[in-house]
């Protein structure tokens, strides 16, 4: 499905066939054969469970890569907990509260979630077992981690997300402390400067950022599961309860309001960019700059998109590898976010209520975009190549696929 919707983009064909012809370097066979059994599973569960990031964590560099694995791998064991809407408070916010000592307790697991993403939890100990063989350096920072998500996370569990300030405040605590955590772990291993990648106010951005386009997105699954974590304070200027925005009959304030948290999200990618521009590292680089677009290209998606409404909403896999294939310098990562943030531009409604402040966001991060010149084009191919090249990929995916 993900190759049929590529069809229209020529581009993202010619990047899915040489992501499957082994072109990207991720995790191969033979260095999952030559890791621990336990290892080999925690890498299975990041598969399933983080299917967006596992190939970005898999060409990080060995223990590093282990390390930022299993701080993943605890970070959905945590949000499971949270997600589950079928345990009960009494036994989610003890369990939250307490969950990062879990990571001691060789045998602790939990066998009654209902959750999509349960076997992190069935399997934990597992995990909790790869993450006593990180040192101690690594230890520390993912258990600090885990911690300042869980107390936020139980807390929020009591009380309703009502105002911007308490979503800024969630997601600081949630996905903030996760780019931290990552941060942290970069400069342990002594591949970034510590005054670099712990600058919290740009962290602070980033991790905003990226909770915020998630909690947009899944606007549908989690009325579906009954859970609510668009703020009060925005979407009640639009509709009586949360719930009624997934009506037909009130599809024009829905969309104003998905209009509105978009324009909120956005105030944060010059922060990122400025972020981006100070790291040396390599992988880093590539880690921060692939997660961060992704998450860009999906608001891009998302923005004045009824179907946030109706259906999951979500990138094609061949916006994603094309991503992983290009954002590996400033200048590339300029030319992805330039032609992005020119499709929100274009379906701004002129009457959408918060169109002004679209529009200023959208402008600064386009000069941002062309501080250093204008940006390059993304295509690799002359249009009148690309049918060509389109043909030549359906034809060689289908082959490679009978293989």
């Amino acid at each position: 499905m993900d190759f049929v919707r590529s069809l229209g983009h020529p581009e993202e064909i010619y990047n899915l066939l040489r992501f499957k012809m082994g072109c990207r370097a991720v995790l191969s066979q033979q260095e999952r054969d030559s890791m621990s059994n336990g290892l080999q599973t925690s890498y299975k569960h990041l598969d399933e469970t983080f299917r967006s990031f596992t190939a970005i964590i898999q060409a990080l560099d060995g223990e590093l890569r282990d390390a930022v694995c299993i701080l993943f791998l605890v970070v959905r064991a945590v949000d499971t907990v949270e997600d589950d809407m079928t345990i009960s408070l009494e036994t989610k916010i003890p369990m939250l509260r307490n969950f990062h000592t879990y990571l001691y307790q060789a045998d602790w697991r939990f066998t009654e979630s209902k959750d999509k993403h349960r076997q992190v939890l069935e399997d934990f100990p597992t995990i909790s077992q790869e993450f006593r063989k990180l040192p101690a350096v690594y230890q520390e920072v993912i258990a600090d981690t885990c911690h300042k998500m869980e107390m936020c996370m139980a807390e929020f569990l009591e009380k309703r997300m009502e105002f911007l300030l308490d979503w800024d405040r969630y997601c600081h605590y949630v996905s903030v402390s996760v780019m931290i955590g990552v941060s942290r772990l970069f400069s342990a291993a002594e591949l970034e400067d510590a005054p670099v990648v712990e600058d919290l106010r740009l962290l602070n951005s980033l991790g905003m950022f990226m909770q915020k386009a998630n909690i947009i997105r899944d606007y549908l699954e989690d009325q579906q599961e009954g859970r609510e974590f668009w703020p009060r304070e925005v979407w009640s200027k639009y509709s009586k309860n949360l719930s009624d925005l997934a009506k037909p009959e009130n599809i024009v304030p829905a969309v104003q309001c998905l209009n509105d948290l978009v324009t909120n999200a956005l105030q944060h990618i010059p922060d990122f960019l400025l972020y981006l521009s100070r790291l040396r590292n390599q992988s880093e680089f590539n880690f921060f700059a692939v997660s961060q677009l992704m998450y860009f290209a999906t608001l891009a998606t998302c923005y004045n998109n009824p179907q946030v409404f109706k259906r999951a909403v979500k990138i094609r896999k061949g916006q994603m590898v094309t991503l992983m294939m290009d954002a590996t310098n400033m200048q590339a990562v300029r030319a992805i976010m330039y032609h992005y943030v020119n499709e929100i531009y274009q379906k701004i409604p002129v009457s959408d209520p918060s169109a002004e402040r679209t529009q200023n966001i959208v402008s600064t991060i386009q000069k941002m975009c062309l501080s250093d010149g204008p940006v390059v084009s993304r295509h690799r191919f002359s249009p009148i190549y690309l049918p060509c090249a389109a043909l030549l990929a359906v034809l060689s995916w289908q082959y490679l696929s009978s293989l």
